[in-house]
């Protein structure tokens, strides 16, 4: 069951789906959607045992600054002991994710429903 937390802006919607907070970012994910992304992400990641899945699937450009954003959940999800799982499918997104080693981190999957339901892959520490 879905359940939206959080009215949408242009680049970030919060949602409840299947137990998880789902995060989806959409249009170009630079500095200027980091300003407006990074308090959601701070919101929802405050809290302990969070299932988080953050949704790449409606981006069209993603920087340094996405990267960022990834790094700064994946740090404070696991502080809080909880779990993050990353969807993305765009060939560029990707390439970055694989160049930075983010993809090892938090291997990306293909789709939502595949995230939701397949628990083996989650964001460990090194």
């Amino acid at each position: 069951m879905q359940q939206e937390t959080a009215p949408p802006t242009r680049h970030v919607r919060v949602r409840q789906d299947r137990g998880h907070t789902v995060l989806e970012l959409r249009g170009d994910i630079d500095i200027a959607a980091a300003v407006e992304i990074a308090p959601y992400l701070d919101r929802v990641t405050a809290h302990r045992d969070v299932r988080l899945v953050i949704d790449l699937g409606g981006v069209d450009f993603f920087d340094c600054s996405g990267l960022r954003l990834l790094y700064r959940a994946r740090s404070r999800v696991l502080d809080q002991n909880g779990r993050l799982r990353l969807v993305c499918t765009h060939p560029l997104t990707l390439r970055v994710l694989r160049i930075t080693g983010l993809a090892k981190l938090l291997p990306p999957y293909p789709t939502l429903d595949a995230a939701l339901e397949r628990p083996e892959a989650v964001s460990e520490p090194r």
